[in-house]
């Protein structure tokens, strides 16, 4: 009897039990095969096995994919705005970097409408907060924040194309970091179009 209640409490372990633990199990491996594969490659089932538990938990809790991949976008965004607020190692904040940029990209090729379905955007205000001291106006601050965020989503999504087109397939990433990096700071520091 002992190894069929162990079987039985090793199984349970790693199956989420409740509302917090299901949404949060169905949030992190939504992200993760939005990321992957998009959200229109993704069914809520995939989602549901993946996280390990029941569809109709998601539909419960979510309501729509509309509505999931909302609750992804907020995830996401909140997520890093944690990291960064709290300084975190800079592997972790790249790789929640790399997976909102994927999800964001991925969701709004697949036809989803992102600015609509995402309420909150922390990370965002986060970087706007920061360029406004840098700019002489408002709208300056927030041309410049939106065109930092094109480049990096541009990257991130075409780099492959962009460096063999370029002829940078050797360049290491490093240097390609340092790059992309002056590059953002030109933009952050360059007059917006009322500054003149």
């Amino acid at each position: 009897m002992t190894t069929v209640g162990a079987s039985t409490d090793s199984r349970r372990a790693d199956v989420p039990l409740g509302r917090d633990e299901v949404v949060a199990a169905v949030l992190k491996s939504a992200a993760h095969l939005f990321a992957e594969r998009g959200p229109a490659a993704t069914s809520i089932r995939d989602i549901a096995a993946h996280s390990k538990v029941n569809h109709g938990l998601i539909h419960r809790h979510f309501g729509s994919k509309d509505a999931l991949v909302g609750a992804v976008l907020d995830h996401l965004g909140g997520r890093l705005a944690d990291l960064l607020a709290a300084d975190a190692d800079g592997g972790e904040v790249a790789a929640a970097v790399d997976c909102q940029l994927r999800v964001i990209a991925r969701a709004s090729l697949d036809g989803y409408a992102i600015g609509e379905l995402q309420s909150r955007f922390p990370n965002m205000a986060m970087l706007l907060d920061a360029t406004r001291q840098r700019q002489a106006s408002d709208l300056g601050a927030r041309l410049a924040a939106a065109h930092t965020i094109a480049l990096q989503l541009g990257w991130r999504m075409f780099g492959d194309f962009l460096r063999a087109s370029t002829g940078l397939e050797g360049l290491d990433d490093r240097t390609f970091a340092r790059s992309i990096g002056r590059t953002v700071d030109l933009i952050l520091d360059a007059k917006g179009p009322d500054d003149s």
